[in-house]
């Protein structure tokens, strides 16, 4: 497909999605308990669907194409913000989670504490807005957004202000992925071009983060950002701690950015690994993370309480988190014994001490290897074992697989999948397919462990040495 159809076809399908925003997406005055036969059998039910399918696949099919042969790395930016400019001015799409930004900041605004308090202790002047599963759950968000969420409500006083603000916000967070991505993608040895394109051009973007306004958008932007300032000034205390303050801000957006704290760490050592290199170049960086992080804390008056929060996540079953298929499929593989049995808990369990072991071992290997594809890898574990997966979590990782992989076809296949997960008005789809979709998640699971395994095996007798043979 020529470069300048595959623009126009982008455009086209961020249009069609735009459209369905406004017919049937995540209004405030929506459905709060959506599916998809409602949607069908609604006002424009079969318009919303077909322009939300047509447009998704119309992005998703143009972005596909280009994925490895990108003109250029302005050609790509100006692609991406084409297809993202009929996003700035739709409803929300794809998720509610905005009105909860909202409702949080109104709480802090007023003194509450969210991470003790649920929105609907105010109340929340726009509780109907809200899912009712969030409303009396603390929030999971990290301080820095909740002291941004109350300052953005305070500031605005109405909801329609709120939303726009927090679409700056997510604005400024791909505008600065954007910024900083090249950095990576240069240290990494990859194309600048493809990088961004990757990162930026994907539907994941428009629907979800600038549409969808979520904070995953601006803490991505600080995560690269802090990134790109400790790789390019490597032994240098003072631009390793600014680089460590920064991603201690993206922290205190989302703590999910600290997995690539330790990596950020091993980035910033000059000349090769030891632990008195570690300690010297490391240190400045970890330790202005943390002490952003606490520092942000403190002075909201806030505490830890985003830790209850996240685990009011696992209140969401879906089959698009791994370990929660394969506890679906434990399930359903005993009931025709007549045997009812809650696998979740010990599957999610299990999930999540995999993801300890492997964040340690992707830790030791990154020593003497590349930092930063190794932070690419840790997040991507750290989506994949899970006890929930959302699509715009995948934009965590993408961001720096986008700049630190070689081959892209595994990740692309992850992208164009997830971008077909939520109708417009943000419902899941997993949630009605997860008969057959546990099933087929654990088969997947089954055959990555299989082949991973075997990689191993082969890299181990790689390593071992020929025995010589004496010739008589």
């Amino acid at each position: 497909m020529p470069h300048h159809l595959v623009r126009w076809t982008g455009l086209a399908g961020s249009i069609m999605l735009a459209v369905a925003a406004f017919l049937g997406g995540a209004l405030p005055d929506g459905d709060l308990r959506p599916n998809p036969v409602k949607i069908w059998l609604g006002p424009n039910g079969p318009l919303i669907i077909g322009l939300w399918l047509v447009g998704t696949a119309a992005m998703a099919a143009a972005w596909w194409v280009l994925r490895d042969r990108v003109p250029s790395a302005r050609w790509a930016l100006v692609t991406a913000g084409l297809w993202v400019l009929p996003f700035l001015f739709t409803p929300p799409l794809g998720s509610r989670d905005a009105y909860a930004y909202a409702c949080q900041g109104a709480s802090f605004s007023a003194g509450i504490n969210p991470y003790e308090y649920g929105v609907s202790t105010l109340p929340c002047p726009w509780l109907d807005t809200m899912s009712h599963i969030w409303r009396d759950t603390p929030a999971p968000y990290g301080p820095l957004f909740v002291v941004l969420s109350g300052a953005v409500v305070a500031a605005t006083g109405s909801l329609f202000a709120s939303i726009a603000l927090f679409r700056v916000m997510a604005v400024a967070g791909v505008a600065l992925t954007a910024a900083c991505l090249p950095v990576l993608a240069r240290r990494c040895g990859v194309p600048v071009g493809r990088a961004l394109w990757l990162a930026l051009a994907s539907p994941l973007v428009g629907v979800h983060l600038i549409s969808g306004v979520h904070n995953d958008a601006l803490m991505v932007g600080l995560m690269v950002a802090g990134l790109a300032v400790v790789v390019s000034q490597p032994g240098r205390r003072w631009p390793l701690l600014a680089g460590g303050v920064v991603l201690g801000m993206a922290a205190g957006i989302k703590v999910t950015a600290l997995v690539v704290v330790p990596f950020a760490a091993l980035a910033a050592i000059a000349g090769g690994f030891s632990v008195r290199a570690l300690l010297r170049d490391g240190t400045p960086v970890v330790g202005g993370a943390v002490a952003t992080l606490l520092g942000v804390t403190a002075a909201a008056g806030l505490d830890f309480g985003w830790i209850t929060g996240l685990s009011h996540g696992n209140e969401v079953i879906g089959w698009t988190s791994p370990p929660t298929a394969v506890g679906q499929t434990v399930g359903y593989l005993v009931l025709p014994f007549g045997l009812h049995v809650d696998a979740l808990p010990v599957t999610r369990a299990i999930g999540m001490l995999v993801l300890a072991a492997l964040l340690v071992w992707l830790w030791f290997r990154a020593r003497t290897r590349d930092p930063l594809w190794h932070a690419a890898l840790a997040l991507t574990a750290t989506v994949a074992l899970a006890p929930l997966f959302h699509p715009w979590y995948w934009f965590w990782p993408l961001a720096l697989l986008a700049a630190t992989a070689h081959r892209t076809w595994w990740l692309s296949v992850v992208t164009v999948v997830s971008s077909f997960l939520v109708l417009a008005d943000g419902t899941g789809l997993a949630r009605y397919t997860k008969t057959a979709g546990a099933p087929l998640m654990t088969l997947l699971v089954i055959v990555v462990a299989v082949r991973l395994v075997r990689s191993a095996r082969a890299a181990r007798s790689a390593r071992r040495p020929v025995p010589v043979v004496p010739v008589d």
